[in-house]
């Protein structure tokens, strides 16, 4: 997959006037992702999402249970966690705040529970992004891939429109 993204200066145009118009294509490294949700109709619409939307995204593992969550944090090392808020036993806030005391990993809360307070609630505790379920895939594609440009280096970038 290729990430398009485009250098927008204020106006667009160079400070002798002269305007600009570059294009930077990206070429999308394979990423491996954890899903973490309890709801499996849920769980298994958001894999079909990335089977199908983003075949460079390797699900590593999805959680259901914190047991599940553990081990799969422990054997694998994910690129990215998608989490939900609602899970039994402890919720999605406890599991990015434990993520957050060992690990960096990019982490995008996905749930219903979309109140203000909980997204506030959600990025104090170590989220690095919120969407609201129902979420649109282009939404998802476009947040999941801005947040691991911004994490990882793509040293493929190059301008391919100037």
């Amino acid at each position: 997959m290729w990430i398009a993204f485009c250098l927008l200066l204020p106006n667009n145009k160079l400070p002798n006037n002269k305007k600009i118009n570059t294009l930077y294509i990206i070429k999308m490294e394979p990423f491996k992702v954890i899903i973490v949700e309890d709801v499996a109709l849920e769980m298994k619409g958001t894999k079909e999402i990335f089977r199908s939307e983003i075949p460079e995204a390797e699900i590593i593992g999805s959680a259901q249970n914190e047991t599940e969550l553990w081990r799969l944090l422990n054997t694998n090392l994910p690129d990215l966690v998608l989490l939900d808020i609602m899970l039994p036993k402890h919720d999605g806030y406890y599991f990015c705040t434990e993520i957050r005391k060992t690990s960096s990993v990019p982490i995008i809360f996905i749930s219903s529970a979309s109140e203000n307070m909980n997204i506030v609630m959600a990025m104090n505790m170590g989220a690095d992004d919120f969407i609201a379920k129902p979420f649109d895939t282009s939404m998802l594609m476009a947040k999941m891939q801005a947040l691991l440009r911004r994490t990882y280096d793509f040293d493929g970038a190059m301008p391919v429109l100037e």
